[in-house]
């Protein structure tokens, strides 16, 4: 079959998306490739497709069992033939998996890049191999995110098997880690792929110096209006996941917790707990999400500031995988800065990880569209603002500031710049602490000067001087603050500080229409004269019952029976017959034949 036919027939789509195309054909022809996709671009159809096309099986190496798994069960709903060779397996399914494997029938062999190189004389030698697909590529680069010494070994392929394409593939890279990839797998003229990192459907909200009661308030309120919506919320800390899960369980909703803290056993429950929509919202630490390909996330929270930019865009992007639209949100503070620059002092990359960090705090504190600065750190300019951030929806109000920001550097300055950010406020606020009494600083001009402002709103100030720098924290110094030379320019009246007003608005703003209406294009169906019209809602909530139904007879998680994009379109376009069902977009012959009768059944009862 040609590749569109492919998928078509496999995946349900009529057409491929950004470079997809392109992609297969140059693996086809032989060639090797780099590919850089965004979370939920459509990576793996780049690979799956010449697997089912070629003679041979294709050799996919992926760092997680979990990933694997579930790749795996996607493939196998859609009618395709794939296994997974790793070491949570049984000697029997093995031995099972290593007959197909050389009988020629298994289209797909997930591999771990330790088992793949135990198994180079033995399986693979043996077999005819059609392509060797190395997801999550940054592994192999030291300069990536997520550096893992067991990828390095990867140039072995070329050497032991010089015929076969290699196509490596990762939705984080930048250009150093791009070129890294190239020269540790030994690539030859290998054609980079580079498709847009924009999210469209993915609304961004920054929320600036929020109290722990105000975030907790703030998570209940926008988890309540999404009842039946699952999310992950991610915290910079084991205690901080626990403790926002125990909040949420408290209010009635179900949460689980994962982080390194806990056994293999108690990660693999949350995770399948999860995926199979058992509990709604995980709390997390950075060690969650990759191992799964749930395309029915509905949102994503972070409670803490991200150490990168690569991190919260990988992390965001496990939302809305199906396309559909989906929400994101940053809470950060002055505390998470002062955090995170110490983890990057700690490091054993201290500058390279604090110019990360420099770069996520401009995008958390941007006036400008924050999908424009996004895009701009991929090396991708996008001409107009996106609408579906805060910033673009409610522009933050500015007011003259220098006579806040004139106290507070006086303040540091009478103290000899020798006091933290806590100190600061207590001299401001005229708190009489132990500190300030032993120090004298309550004999200061300054003590008491900014009482008028709640200690909250100068944590908010404070924080805002510091990303416009007229501070800066002295990390090596016990968190020390210094005035900069631009501070002293305002301290001593040459220059004026616009500062934003602060909004800490616990109820979640009405979304609009726009950004909750999913687009569902207009199609031609036999017997149905019009595919256009509203969504009826009460066909989406008993099409994800059914659903779930049929998810559980077979030990699936619902998202791999039908997406919720797939559900979204049945109960807008409403098909009757099985033939007009298999017209919607996203639902292949396989599924057609397996679900069509029984979802058809429900929207021909609800029509009628």
């Amino acid at each position: 079959m040609q590749a569109k036919e492919i998928l078509k027939r496999y995946y349900g789509y009529d057409s491929f998306r950004q470079n997809q195309a392109e992609i297969i054909q140059t693996i086809m022809n032989g060639k090797d490739c780099v590919v850089l996709m965004p979370t939920g671009g459509g990576k793996s159809i780049c690979y799956q497709i010449p697997a089912i096309a070629m003679q041979g099986t294709a050799v996919v190496v992926s760092p997680l069992i979990s990933l694997m798994k579930d790749q795996v069960e996607a493939l196998r709903a859609n009618g395709i033939e794939a296994e997974a060779l790793n070491s949570g397996n049984e000697y029997s399914s093995d031995t099972i998996i290593r007959r197909k494997c050389m009988d020629g029938s298994l289209k797909l062999l997930y591999i771990s890049p330790e088992k793949l190189l135990t198994e180079i004389p033995y399986l693979l030698k043996h077999i005819k191999i059609s392509l060797f697909a190395i997801d999550e590529a940054h592994c192999i680069s030291q300069w990536g995110h997520d550096f893992r010494p067991e990828y390095t070994q990867l140039d072995v392929l070329h050497k032991e098997f010089p015929q076969v394409p290699i196509m490596a593939l990762t939705a984080t890279a930048d250009k150093v880690t791009r070129q890294d990839i190239v020269k540790q797998l030994g690539l030859h003229d290998a054609r980079f792929f580079i498709s847009s990192f924009d999210r469209p459907n993915l609304s961004l909200d920054v929320k600036r110096g929020y109290t722990t009661k105000e975030k907790e308030q703030y998570i209940l309120n926008f988890i309540k209006a999404r009842p039946t919506s699952c999310g992950i919320i991610y915290c910079l800390s084991r205690k901080n996941t626990e403790k926002v899960a125990q909040f949420l369980q408290g209010h009635g909703i179900k949460a689980g917790v994962y982080h390194a803290g806990l056994n293999q056993a108690e990660r693999n429950q949350t995770q399948e707990l999860f995926k199979q929509d058992t509990i709604q919202v995980v709390c997390a630490t950075i060690a969650f999400g990759m191992g799964i390909d749930k395309s029915n996330v509905r949102w994503v929270i972070h409670y803490n500031m991200p150490k990168s930019i690569e991190s919260f865009y990988q992390e965001i992007g496990r939302a809305g995988r199906d396309g559909a639209p989906a929400d994101t949100v940053l809470f950060y503070s002055l505390s998470d800065i002062i955090q995170l620059e110490q983890f990057a002092k700690d490091s054993g990359q201290q500058e390279l990880n604090k110019d990360k960090l420099r770069q996520m705090q401009e995008y958390a504190e941007s006036g400008i569209c924050r999908r424009r600065i996004l895009l701009n750190y991929f090396g991708e300019q996008m001409d107009h603002d996106c609408g579906n951030c805060d910033i673009c929806e409610n522009p933050p109000k500015r007011f003259d500031g220098t006579r806040y920001v004139q106290m507070a550097l006086s303040a540091i300055k009478r103290a000899e710049e020798q006091i933290r950010t806590s100190t600061i406020i207590e001299i401001l606020k005229g708190i009489p602490s132990p500190t300030v009494k032993r120090m004298g600083y309550d004999q200061l001009k300054t003590f008491g000067v900014g009482k008028e402002l709640s200690t909250q709103d100068w944590q908010d100030y404070l924080l805002q001087m510091l990303q416009l720098g007229f501070i800066e924290i002295v990390y090596d110094q016990k968190n020390i603050v210094r005035i900069t030379p631009s501070g002293n320019n305002v301290l001593f009246g040459r220059d004026k500080a616009t500062l934003c007003v602060i909004n800490r608005t616990l109820k979640e703003a009405q979304k609009s229409k726009k950004r909750l209406h999913l687009e569902i294009p207009s199609i031609s169906i036999p017997g149905l004269a019009s595919t256009s019209g509203q969504e009826d809602k009460k066909l989406f909530e008993a099409l994800r019952v059914l659903r779930q139904q049929c998810a559980n007879e077979e030990g699936f998680p619902p998202y791999i029976v039908f997406s919720d994009k797939v559900l979204h379109s049945l109960a807008t376009i409403k098909p009757t017959t099985l033939e007009q069902f298999g017209f919607i977009s996203g639902i292949g012959e396989h599924k057609k034949q397996k679900y069509g009768q029984r979802f058809v059944a429900l929207i021909q009862k609800y029509c009628s």
